[in-house]
């Protein structure tokens, strides 16, 4: 039995393509995923493709290293003929038959804060690392008083 391919993924560089076989696909390190990319750079979910109206959708699944559509990070964008799609390290060029009318790309100013346009929000994966980071600055404040009473 034959499945239909409704686009491919082209390793920008070289590489073998990699067939959109599903209309929602999973990209990520486990073997669960539907496009399996076995890098330490590529989280175990990072993103998911979905077609959506004849077109492309990509979205972050919060990621360590996120996703860049034509080297701009973004956490969801449609994603057209041609374009560049960058799951952490890795370049692919994405080619596929559109179909139907454009979608509208959400250029709502107001709709994000300038935080979270620039990737800045805190996550609860961030403030644990910066958590344990402020300890280890304290121990060091601590261990650099101690030898400092010592002289």
């Amino acid at each position: 039995m034959e499945s239909k391919m409704y686009g491919e993924l082209t390793p920008v560089g070289g590489g073998d393509p990699v067939p959109l076989l599903k209309t929602k696909l999973i990209i990520g390190r486990r073997n669960g995923c539907d496009i399996t990319l076995r890098f330490p750079n590529i989280s175990s979910h990072h993103c998911e493709l979905e077609l959506i109206n004849g077109y492309w959708q990509v979205k972050d699944l919060n990621s360590s290293n996120g996703i860049r559509v034509n080297s701009v990070r973004c956490d969801q964008k449609f994603i057209f003929p041609g374009d560049v799609l960058a799951v952490g390290k890795h370049k692919f060029e994405i080619s596929y038959e559109a179909e139907g009318e454009r979608p509208q790309e959400d250029d709502n100013p107001f709709g994000k804060s300038l935080m979270e346009k620039a990737g800045l929000v805190k996550t609860e994966r961030s403030r644990r690392r910066r958590k344990a980071a402020d300890e280890v600055d304290n121990d060091d404040d601590l261990a650099l008083q101690w030898l400092l009473g010592k002289q």
